[in-house]
């Protein structure tokens, strides 16, 4: 099974680094470097399927992959 993609941006308005995960709503997170991001995501991550699982709620398949992984080389 494949993981869930993490969205790394850096945001001027915030003066950081937001790391989101697109298949869980409201899944997001924010570091002063892409690795905080990143860890403090995968933190968001844990803490939002275990809510859910909690919740009974619907966990999500992984699904969203951004255009440049959804593109074929035409070589």
């Amino acid at each position: 099974m494949s993981d869930y993609h993490i969205n790394i941006f850096y945001s001027e308005e915030d003066g950081g680094y937001i790391a989101d995960i697109p298949d869980l709503v409201s899944c997001s997170a924010f570091g002063a470097t892409p690795e905080e991001a990143l860890a403090e995501v995968r933190r968001a991550k844990a803490a939002w399927l275990e809510a859910a699982r909690k919740a009974n709620k619907p966990i999500p398949p992984p699904r969203y992959r951004p255009v440049i992984y959804q593109c074929r080389s035409r070589a």
